[in-house]
């Protein structure tokens, strides 16, 4: 994804509609991304886009460079996503509509971004590996997981799993391990080894469940860098990266990702004094911070875990702090959903 920051770098990739084809040929070639957008001058509206395609065949039309318009070869109807539109839902549109490029556009229709496949597919790689708790049942959400497991439910035709390993391969991770256990055989047929995915994928069988934090123990060997451990119902953007390189510089042997939540009391409470009202509030608001169920853990702390028992993850962390042993917080402010409840699931689903 390419950003202007101050605006310089996109300046690049805009041009007004006053402009004729030597000019978006030069834009073509300064800002280097095979297309260019033409915006109004006054409002800077992206009101069409220009391809170095579009610009071949213009002049195979024997167009004139220095006297055709840019709006008379502008696509008008382009494709566009917003900021908020998650890395999942934009290679979809991308691979749907076989384009390479697909710009950012904010609520007044101005360029703030831009999505290339290239950049989309690839990043640094990190050498730590992700570990997906994919095996519990979702009983919340029967009878929808009667027949599929949790994290195979799907959200906007795709499932929760595969959304989490998209963002997580957006991170530069391509290093995965899915713990299982009910209906385990539908998570391994879609997802096989990963290769499909462009990632390696292996998978840690519980045959009995064993919690959020059980899994862990079946790990052999422990890997050397730090692990990343997701909740296998998340619908979430947390910049993944950040929190390990938190993780690093804090030198923490285990680190939690938190928010902030917020639950309204639906009545007016009152403070007492024995038998005199002191004082009323309406409504308030009780905020918390939250475990979003986002961890990363060393190596130590994986070690931690008591082997082949049931065993919350959370006791890994009370153990940490017993043992007076330093762990992170991480405070998350990007987009987060437990969809392992029904009233999230439907708010992902966006029929609410």
């Amino acid at each position: 994804m390419r950003w202007g920051g101050d605006g310089s770098e996109l300046a690049e990739l805009v041009i007004e509609t006053s402009a004729v084809l030597r000019d978006a040929l030069r834009a073509l070639d300064a800002g280097a991304e095979a297309i260019v957008f033409v915006c109004e001058p006054a409002t800077r509206r992206v009101v069409g886009a220009i391809t170095d395609g579009d610009l071949r065949r213009a002049l195979l039309r024997n167009a004139d460079l220095d006297s055709t318009s840019v709006t008379e070869v502008m696509q008008r109807n382009f494709s566009a996503v917003t900021s908020a539109t998650g890395r999942a839902e934009v290679l979809d549109l991308m691979r749907a509509r076989r384009i390479g490029q697909l710009p950012i556009l904010d609520a007044e229709g101005r360029l703030c971004g831009l999505h290339t496949i290239g950049r989309m597919v690839t990043s640094r790689p990190r050498t730590n590996a992700a570990i997906l708790l994919a095996g519990g049942r979702g009983t919340r959400l029967a009878p929808l997981t009667n027949l599929v497991p949790k994290p195979m439910v799907t959200v906007a035709g795709r499932p929760i799993l595969e959304r989490l390993l998209l963002h997580l391969m957006s991170a530069g991770i391509y290093q995965f391990y899915f713990s299982v256990n009910y209906l385990s055989h539908m998570i391994e047929e879609h997802f096989g080894d990963g290769s499909r995915f462009g990632c390696r994928i292996t998978y840690l069988h519980e045959s009995e469940p064993l919690g959020t934090g059980g899994p862990l123990s079946l790990l052999s060997p422990v890997p050397d860098e730090p692990v990343v451990v997701l909740n296998g119902d998340l619908i979430t953007q947390c910049d993944v990266g950040s929190m390990i390189d938190f993780h690093d510089r804090g030198n923490f042997v285990a680190t939690m990702g938190l928010r902030h939540y917020s639950v309204e009391v639906p009545f007016g409470a009152a403070t007492v004094s024995g038998d005199r009202l002191i004082a009323l509030q309406e409504k308030p608001v009780d905020r918390k911070l939250i475990n979003t169920g986002i961890y990363v853990l060393s190596p130590e702390a994986i070690r931690m875990v008591p082997h082949g028992e049931a065993f919350p993850i959370t006791s890994l962390f009370d153990m940490c702090l017993a043992m007076d042993r330093p762990v992170g917080a991480y405070m998350i402010d990007e987009e987060w959903l437990d969809v392992g409840r029904p009233e999230e699931l439907v708010r992902a689903r966006g029929l609410t």
